[in-house]
């Protein structure tokens, strides 16, 4: 695509042609021929001529849809330069104001009004801030790599029964550490059993190992990766590093973090990390990373930013796409339809909220399956689904994700007595069954329905009261006149 720059400024033009180049093809139009030869002795394509006549731009070939920036010095009439490129035949025009006051660029607009305006710090923000973050990214990775460096033994924890994004942080985790199977091993207290996960396990070679609580000592250095060390109710207080895209929770110490709750999965954040120190990344860790994206985001359905949609993107052509096509393969199980019945049965739908009971259940991906799927139902914007893994009463939240927050519903009424946390649209809570059934009352499917429903209740209608609230004292605020 051609873009023309009308500029007399040699930092405004070498700026542009970083920024522009990757996608453009720019050429310059100026009027200096000592500065037109310095920069074509550079390789920029440079044009001298007189600016401000409409047969100069005839004579570049500028059509309707050229890209034409105007950099606007305070020197030439501004009005002229706009004028001449829309006589011959310019209709995309941009106003690049480069001094301190943009009150020409204005004047420019009322005259031409479909032209656009912008400083030279709007152009190179984005630019800028993602060279800083890289930079942070780079400085901390750095950081924990010399840390690791001098261990024997090495623990990469993830959660109890581990997903796509925690076996894909876990592999990428070790590639970074510039470690082995054998010199950092990838644990979890309990194993990987769901049938999707195991599948993508045995198709990319991914080997976890099973762990207790005991034997996190024996490691010179331990990492958890899209889980934090609170998760573990108190086994382990300490630890090297954490990386991940859940809500940060106290109750642990970690000599690095990175935790960043505004992304859609630990992949994203790992892939930064690999991408600021220029590691390869084999087809392998791409083919992991970027299914794990896919699942936990739903396909970019649910809590997705624009970091994500980097990674998958450069992660895409890396990646083996017919393998995650294997890996995903039915993700309707017998199992899994027996539990949606099951849970069908023991059932509350209040208006938009739904509310189901399993009972005791074998995993706990049973629970948030049936989450999900009931979240399809027709009008419904919320699922609150329990079931009962061994003596823990688990709870999955979800919602639409565009109203009142799962994470903050978890937290305020199963954080004191068990383990909460969550996103907008998604959270979770694991509380003794015997502490449930003491503070509410219920042991029953029904019970537990009739008990959840309430603080759901509840919950809706503060939210509710607090946004009237908020409202109303926005609008008592006076305005300035």
């Amino acid at each position: 695509m051609k873009c023309l720059a009308v500029c007399q400024n040699e930092l405004v033009m070498r700026t542009l042609q970083g920024v522009l180049s990757p996608t453009f093809d720019v050429e310059f139009l100026v009027e200096s021929r000592p500065l037109a030869r310095r920069l074509a002795d550079e390789g920029l394509k440079v044009t001298v001529t007189d600016c401000s006549r409409c047969d100069s731009y005839v004579k570049v070939d500028l059509t309707p849809s050229t890209c034409v920036i105007v950099e606007d010095t305070g020197k030439r009439s501004l009005k002229r330069l706009i004028g001449a490129v829309r006589d011959a035949g310019g209709t995309l025009t941009y106003v690049i104001s480069t001094g301190p006051s943009t009150r020409r660029a204005d004047e420019a607009k009322t005259a031409f009004p479909d032209i656009f305006t912008l400083t030279l710090a709007e152009l190179l923000a984005p630019q800028l801030h993602a060279e800083l973050e890289r930079s942070v990214s780079r400085a901390r990775v750095l950081q924990y790599q010399r840390y690791f460096a001098d261990a024997d033994r090495v623990l990469i924890l993830l959660h109890n029964e581990p997903d796509p994004d925690a076996m894909a942080s876990g592999l990428a985790l070790r590639n970074l550490l510039r470690r082995t199977k054998t010199t950092a091993i990838i644990g979890a207290v309990q194993g990987v059993s769901r049938p999707e996960n195991v599948r993508m396990a045995h198709l990319l070679d991914i080997h976890v190992e099973k762990v207790t609580p005991e034997q996190f000592a024996s490691f010179d250095r331990v990492a958890t990766v899209d889980v934090q060390p609170h998760y573990f109710s108190g086994q382990l207080p300490h630890v090297d590093l954490v990386v991940d895209h859940h809500p940060e929770q106290p109750g642990y110490s970690a000599v690095f973090k990175d935790i960043r709750a505004d992304y859609g999965s630990t992949s994203t954040i790992l892939t930064e990390h690999l991408r600021a120190v220029d590691m390869n990344v084999s087809e392998r860790v791409a083919t992991a990373m970027l299914y794990a994206i896919k699942s936990d985001t739903l396909f970019f359905a649910r809590h997705t930013n624009r970091q994500d949609l980097d990674a998958f993107t450069y992660l895409y052509p890396l990646a083996d796409a017919a393998l995650i096509r294997k890996m995903e393969g039915a993700d309707i199980t017998l199992e899994r339809l027996q539990t949606v019945v099951k849970g069908l049965a023991d059932s509350d739908l209040r208006g938009d909220l739904f509310f189901a009971c399993l009972g005791p259940v074998p995993r706990e991906d049973f629970i948030t399956y049936t989450a999900d799927f009931f979240l399809q139902l027709e009008e419904t914007k919320w699922t609150f689904v329990t079931g009962i893994v061994k003596d823990a009463l688990v709870l999955s939240v979800r919602n639409l994700g565009y109203s009142r927050n799962a994470g903050e519903f978890v937290r305020k009424y199963f954080g004191e007595i068990g383990s909460a946390g969550g996103h907008r649209a998604m959270a979770k809570a694991v509380v003794p069954l015997q502490a449930f059934a003491e503070r509410h009352g219920a042991r029953t499917p029904k019970q537990i329905n009739a008990a959840i429903a309430a603080m759901a209740e509840q919950f809706m209608h503060d939210t509710a009261s607090a946004r009237k609230e908020d409202k109303a004292s926005t609008a008592l605020v006076p305005t300035a006149s």
